[in-house]
């Protein structure tokens, strides 16, 4: 995997058109590699599959409903969620991954959408799952796409955010096979995140981080869609 630092340096390229392109045609390439090596990934993750399990629970607890895994790549979390008793539906900007998705899930629902333009109906879904799909979205795109989080989930619905932590953003240029790719990793610190989401309308009731001492940090950041009149 090749990744470029370009912390505090401006880049062109992270227009509203440009990396929503990028991002869609260097998926669509790495695709076949990306599924191989991701279909058992959530096995050796112990943590991952905790934080999957409580989000199942608090959509159950709510009264349970469709939840929508945005930006889902080939659909192995979005089956979890399936054998967690989870009526989920997959979402994701690449043609390739949704085709392999559907290919190695078939009695699920996959769909290829952006985040930035969501198809779902007003407080339609009862939690949406984004587990490090945001990674590629600009600072500038983020208010856009969780206010369609916020517009998608109903009135105390669930939002599990899974994201690299950190204070650079680079440029990778290579990954999964070797493929090449034109994709912007921003990492971001949890309180950045949750700051953003309580802007759009999300209480945040839990944070954690995993592997702490690792070079990358991951974070998951739960949080629930608050009614227009409790937003301060």
């Amino acid at each position: 995997m090749h990744e470029i630092p370009i912390t505090g340096l401006p880049c062109r390229d992270m227009n509203a058109d440009g990396w929503l392109a990028d991002t869609r045609t260097s998926y669509d390439t790495v695709a076949v590699s990306y599924a191989d090596q991701l279909r058992d990934a959530l096995a050796g993750k112990p943590y991952l599959r905790a934080t999957l399990a409580l989000f199942a629970d608090l959509v159950h607890a709510a009264g349970g409903g469709s939840v929508a895994d945005v930006g889902c790549g080939p659909g192995h979390v979005t089956a979890h969620l399936h054998e967690l008793g989870i009526d989920a539906v997959g979402i994701d900007l690449s043609p390739v991954m949704i085709d392999i998705a559907r290919r190695d899930h078939p009695h699920l629902r996959f769909e290829v959408g952006s985040m930035t333009d969501l198809d779902l109906a007003d407080a339609s879904v009862a939690g949406l799952l984004a587990f490090w799909s945001l990674i590629h979205v600009p600072d500038d795109a983020l208010p856009t796409i969780l206010g369609h989080f916020r517009r998608a989930v109903r009135p105390g619905g669930v939002l599990l955010v899974g994201f690299h932590v950190g204070d650079e953003s680079r440029l990778k240029t290579q990954g999964y096979g070797g493929h090449p790719m034109k994709v912007y990793v921003h990492r971001r610190q949890p309180g950045h995140v949750a700051a953003r989401l309580r802007d759009a309308g999300f209480a945040v009731e839990a944070q954690i981080l995993l592997d702490p001492d690792e070079s990358v940090p991951g974070a998951i950041l739960f949080a629930r869609r608050r009614p227009l009149a409790a937003r301060t």
